[in-house]
């Protein structure tokens, strides 16, 4: 007598088989670029901060600046960046990038942020009641920023059945703090193409 197989039960059984696969690590380098899910990601955030300050580094404020202030460097700090994008970005992730790249360039000098300074202050005050007078660091020493950058992450999405088109813009300020003039706008755009193809059976 032969047996016969519902497609049911076929169904069930590649669907345990499926979850019974293993599961593999493999560590590769920080700077591989992988997009699985199509949203922003490491590569993105490095890419776009990288590209972002030198073309803030090459126009002619940064000149001028130095020219004014006898040759010394600006001194920057970052401020809000904000997120208006529709899935979950990273910032604190983006702004460690934007100021490393600051930093790297060689061309300006980096701050630390309003939370920074303020862990910062408490550990001075700490020093003045309990360190020694040999090392104990003295307040109003902090070297004052001359910019601040603020900027925001936009996205728009458009998608059909499986298909999705994700449109990243990203747009940067550099705004002088004694006079509110902002002396660099910069834009950087991305957009990718996602496709979710079904499996058949």
């Amino acid at each position: 007598m032969k047996q016969v197989i519902s497609p049911i039960a076929c169904i069930l059984f590649i669907t345990l088989m499926g979850c019974g696969s293993a599961k593999t690590v493999e560590r590769i380098e920080v700077d591989t670029t992988i997009d699985l899910s199509g949203r922003w990601n490491d590569t993105d955030s490095r890419q776009v901060s990288e590209a972002m300050i030198a073309d803030c580094l090459n126009h002619p404020w940064i000149s001028r600046h130095t020219v004014g202030a006898e040759g010394k460097k600006p001194v920057v700090i970052v401020g809000a960046i904000r997120n208006r994008s529709t899935e979950h970005i990273a910032i604190p992730t983006f702004v460690s990038d934007i100021e490393r790249a600051f930093i790297n360039s060689g061309l300006v000098s980096v701050v630390a942020s309003a939370i920074e300074r303020g862990e910062l202050r408490d550990e001075k005050g700490d020093q003045s009641k309990f360190a020694s007078l040999e090392t104990v660091k003295a307040m109003g020493q902090e070297l004052g920023a001359d910019y601040m950058m603020t900027g925001q992450i936009n996205t728009i999405e458009d998608r059909e059945g499986g298909k999705q088109v994700t449109f990243y813009q990203t747009d940067l300020t550099l705004t002088n703090i004694e006079t509110n003039e902002k002396i660099w706008l910069g834009q950087k755009k991305i957009k990718k193409f996602i496709e979710r193809k079904r499996a058949a059976f």
